[in-house]
C-alpha cells in the first residue's frame, strides 16, 4: 500500500491546530470528570486529527477520491457500451417462459 500525502500544507496546519485544541479541551475536562467516556472519545478524535496533520494523509479523503474515480470509470464504461452496434436497450424485452 503506497501512502502519499493527499492534503495540502494549509489543511495539515489547520488539522494540527484544531486537533491540539480538541485534545487540550478534552483532557482538561477528563481531569475533572474521569468517568465520562465522551471526553476520552474526543481526546482520541483530536489525537487522530493531529496525526493526520503531521503525516498529511487523511484516509477519509483517500476513500472519497477512490470512490469518485470508480464512479468516473463506471460512467466511462457505460458510455462506451451505449455506442455498440446491435445493443438497443430500449427494445429489449424481458424473458417470459410461458
Amino acid at each position: 500500500m503506497n501512502i502519499k500525502p493527499n492534503i495540502s500544507m494549509l489543511n495539515a496546519l489547520i488539522r494540527i491546530t484544531f486537533g491540539l485544541t480538541i485534545l487540550a479541551w478534552s483532557t482538561s475536562k477528563l481531569v475533572k470528570h474521569p468517568w465520562r467516556d465522551s471526553y476520552l472519545f474526543a481526546a482520541f478524535c483530536g489525537a487522530m486529527k493531529v496525526a493526520e496533520g503531521i503525516v498529511r494523509y487523511c484516509p477519509v479523503t483517500a476513500l472519497c477520491e477512490r470512490c469518485k474515480d470508480m464512479i468516473q470509470e463506471h460512467n466511462q464504461a457505460t458510455d462506451s457500451m451505449d455506442g455498440m452496434e446491435g445493443l438497443d436497450t430500449d427494445s429489449i424485452v424481458p424473458y417470459n417462459p410461458s
